[in-house]
């Protein structure tokens, strides 16, 4: 047989608020009940997710996860950020909900991936429906140490350990050999600062960032990261 279609099922503590947050990320309700049992199902063009209320739930407890693969990964991206933009005035990276930027994940045989943590505390994992043609492998060791803390921060939600990790190779790299990896590091860097509610590790970090030399072509690199810096900085 071929076609055939599976909808996550997951769990939350209110299906209004499940329904307001995914609405921002532009899906639409298409089913909707709240007896004998909370239940509400959301779509986005093919991506459908359904979403059943529990008494008592505590979102920061949850290990509920899915799996969504998406041809254009950046795209999707691009609009959830906009979505939470409006919903929140920013993209939230610490608490519930909040959401990563698309990396390649070591993990994941280098496919890119960035996760999404809803109101529930459902972790929506989205991932790339294949690697990008050539994918760079790491060069150097604070590139490789960056890529062991994505894995621990970003797929795994250990942000202490993942901050730990790249704090080591940040204290080896003073005078970085590559620029971009060492933005791209100081940069996560304050990201997982936020995650861990520490803002003047951030803003530290992000200062670092800001005195490194990068050449045009660099910038052009790093114009993701950069971005990500510059709107970190302003909700400091």
């Amino acid at each position: 047989m071929a076609n055939e279609v599976t909808v996550p099922l997951l769990p939350c503590s209110s299906i209004d608020e499940i329904a307001d947050f995914y609405g921002a990320l532009g899906f639409r309700p298409t089913y909707r009940q709240q007896k004998p049992n909370p239940y509400v199902a959301l779509q986005r063009e093919d991506l459908n997710l359904h979403f059943f209320g529990m008494p008592n739930y505590v979102p920061a407890d949850s290990y509920s996860t899915c799996l969504v693969v998406v041809p254009d990964i950046e795209a999707l991206h691009a609009a959830f950020a906009a979505g939470l933009r409006t919903a929140y005035g920013r993209v939230p990276v610490s608490g519930i909900p909040r959401m990563t930027r698309p990396r390649p994940r070591r993990n994941g045989g280098g496919v890119t991936g960035f996760s999404l943590v809803d109101p529930g505390g459902n972790w929506i994992r989205v991932t790339a429906a294949k690697p990008d043609p050539a994918p760079a492998e790491p060069v150097g060791r604070l590139a490789t140490t960056l890529q062991n803390a994505v894995v621990l921060g970003d797929s795994h939600g250990d942000h202490a350990q993942a901050a730990k990790i790249l704090d080591g190779g940040l204290r080896r790299t003073d005078a970085p050999d590559d620029p971009v990896a060492y933005v791209e590091a100081l940069v996560y860097r304050a990201e997982l600062a936020m995650a861990l509610r520490d803002p003047e590790t951030a803003q530290e970090v992000l200062n670092r960032a800001g005195r490194v030399s990068l050449t045009p072509d660099a910038r052009e690199r790093l114009s993701a990261s950069l971005a990500a810096a510059a709107e970190l900085a302003s909700t400091l």
